[in-house]
């Protein structure tokens, strides 16, 4: 089984350092346009090997498409990373040119590969990707609601005083400070609904610390987070490789689900060998089902900037 993950910056590497340690492939490749660079981070982390016991063989490309050929996972991480301040709307412009020329290289060589695609604006780059590649639909898999949701069970888990672990709970919508759902009212620890353990003020608190998480760090450190992305962005690539069918937020391409077609929108889906298999239906009160809709169309503003590309 081979691997590709394509930009060796932060997320891509920690993303490929999970993927090694689990050993999901016998083969990684790391690819990255700056010369030496995923070379560099690939000889880096082989080091590693013996003094963590993995057998995953890792080499790293500058720009060299055939060497990705064959692989049955890519993992797109490629474009400029946010910076304070910055709007993942504002990233638009440049990383729509960049992604397009990843997903079309890479499917160059690997023609039946499922994509992960991580690069920002999440939601629009799916979209994107999905309109230029022409590949089936279940083989495009936007990242950010399995990230979103792994935030949401750390605010739980800190309000609660337990392991996120035990937690389910799950963040729809678009993959954005002010468009993503967490939804609390379905979120239980170990069968127990969180919503009988916490005051509402809690619950709000949880909410909008939720919402800000990706936000919050980007001020922190003074870029985009990279652990727990790199993170999210593995454990889609284990629930593929392993044929898991685990049950994610991912974003996808919405056909009448939710009451939404022609968009790629973060919703529960299972992901399996083939991609994303099956959407799960939610059953949302109104509240939610508005909260959506405004979801929806505030994504597909950022979409119709592509048109103006």
């Amino acid at each position: 089984m081979k691997v590709t993950v394509v930009g060796a910056g932060a997320v891509g590497a920690t993303c490929a350092d999970n993927i090694a340690r689990k050993e999901l492939a016998e083969e990684l490749v790391l690819l990255d346009i700056k010369e030496g660079f995923a070379e560099g981070k690939a000889q880096d982390m082989m080091q590693s090997a013996a003094l963590l016991g993995f057998d995953t063989r890792i080499s790293g490309s500058t720009n060299d498409y055939s060497k990705t050929a064959g692989s049955s996972v890519v993992v797109i991480t490629s474009g400029l990373p946010r910076k304070p301040g910055m709007t993942r709307e504002e990233l638009i412009g440049t990383n729509a040119g960049i992604v397009k020329t990843v997903a079309e290289n890479i499917l160059k060589y690997s023609p039946d590969a499922v994509l992960i695609i991580i690069s920002n604006p999440m939601d629009t780059m799916t979209y994107l990707t999905l309109q230029k590649t022409g590949i089936p639909k279940n083989r495009i898999i936007g990242m950010g609601g399995t990230l979103d949701s792994a935030r949401f069970k750390y605010q739980l888990s800190q309000h609660l005083g337990c392991s996120p672990a035990d937690l389910n709970a799950l963040v729809i919508g678009g993959h954005g400070d002010t468009t993503m759902i967490p939804l609390i009212r379905f979120a239980t620890w170990n069968s127990i609904p969180v919503t009988t353990l916490l005051t509402e003020q809690q619950q709000q608190q949880i909410v909008a610390d939720t919402m800000v998480g990706g936000a919050t760090l980007t001020k922190l450190i003074g870029t985009s987070a990279w652990y727990a992305p790199g993170a999210a962005g593995a454990a889609l690539v284990e629930s593929i490789i392993r044929d898991e069918k685990k049950l994610f937020t991912c974003c996808v391409a919405l056909d009448g689900e939710y009451g939404q077609k022609d968009i790629c929108l973060g919703v529960p889906v299972t992901i399996g060998k083939k991609g994303w298999e099956k959407i799960i239906p939610f059953n949302l009160n109104a509240d939610e089902k508005a909260l959506f809709d405004k979801s929806a169309a505030a994504v597909r503003g950022m979409n119709d900037v592509l048109k103006t590309l």
